[in-house]
């Protein structure tokens, strides 16, 4: 892919005027909406549920990137489809069964793709990364906004993309967490196609403008 994404996270959104974000976003350089969805049991914080990505969904006109940090992903996967998400990523470390869940979710119409923790390992990929469209790298850990940025990240990108081109599949690179300004060029550089970000963009005092100069900067 050779134009990079920027995909602002709603999770760090004004929940009180979450229609105004949404639409900031729809006229933004953003290619992405990421949406995080955590249940306080995989990660300890919890954010928001089905009814929340109804709304947003009736209103967003660009991708509906569904991050679940969740236990038993498998049970959901239908739902999501039917509320409107585009990509759904599950954790490798909440996956009893890997396969078989990234099966469930392009039989559901629906990008497949996998997140992985700052300790998990690239290589357990190495079984997976043919049925993947999308791998999801935490650069925090996950759970909770405006985390500092994982340095072992940029070596991370670049041994998964080098596992990508061993087997010759068109995966693309997610980063997650701490993403601003000052890395997102590096992590391009690194091998990453899309970029979240939420703190940075949400919390500036102009994020159209923040996301026009992410943008600009990877690519």
């Amino acid at each position: 892919m050779s134009e990079k994404i920027v995909a602002p996270s709603l999770l760090a959104a004004d929940f009180a005027n979450l229609q105004r974000d949404i639409e900031m976003v729809n006229q933004s350089e953003a290619g992405w909406f990421h949406l995080d969805v955590m249940d306080g049991v995989f990660v300890p914080n919890i954010s928001f549920g089905m009814p929340i990505i109804k709304a947003i969904a009736l209103h967003a006109q660009k991708t509906l990137d569904v991050h679940l940090m969740i236990v038993d992903p498998d049970r959901y996967i239908k739902t999501f489809a039917n509320l409107g998400a585009n990509n759904l990523t599950v954790h490798y470390e909440a996956c009893n069964h890997l396969h078989r869940t990234l099966q469930s979710i392009k039989s559901e119409g629906m990008l497949a793709g996998v997140a992985l923790n700052p300790h998990t390992s690239v290589n357990l990929l190495e079984d997976t990364i043919q049925d993947i469209d999308l791998v999801c790298l935490m650069s925090v850990n996950p759970g909770f906004g405006g985390q500092s940025f994982i340095e072992n990240t940029y070596q991370k990108v670049r041994d998964l993309k080098a596992l990508i081109q061993k087997k010759n599949t068109k995966t693309l690179i997610e980063i997650d967490g701490g993403v601003n300004s000052g890395n997102a060029a590096k992590l391009i550089e690194a091998g990453a196609d899309v970029l979240v970000a939420g703190s940075f963009v949400f919390k500036s005092d102009d994020p159209t403008a923040t996301i026009q100069d992410l943008k600009q900067r990877i690519n």
